[in-house]
């Protein structure tokens, strides 16, 4: 059984980040994957945070398939987000369906 905090679960084995099941502070130290990080900002919850680093390019897994792929180095415990991912099936996360990096 992977070693994560009860305050994350991990959707499907295969996959590279942790959801956030309540809201976690700055400065928090938490075990992902029998690995403690100390969280840089806070999570939101329902936010990702990595169960593993990856390079650009590598794809991020939820559910077990891929949701997109990262853009920047993310460390273990980093939150993947929009600053550090980009889906690879819509152009765009906006709501007004215009690409924000054309």
């Amino acid at each position: 059984m992977d070693d994560t905090d009860g305050r994350l679960i991990v959707l499907d084995p295969a996959d590279t980040v942790a959801v956030a099941r309540c809201p976690v502070a700055a400065g928090t130290r938490l075990t992902i994957g029998g690995r403690d990080v100390v969280l840089d900002g806070a999570i939101t919850i329902g936010h990702k945070l990595a169960r593993r680093a990856m390079r650009p390019g590598d794809k991020v897994l939820k559910y077990g398939v891929s949701i997109g792929s990262a853009t920047a180095e993310i460390a273990v415990g980093a939150h993947v987000h929009l600053h550090n991912m980009k889906s690879d099936y819509t152009p765009t996360h906006t709501r007004t369906g215009e690409a924000a990096n054309p």
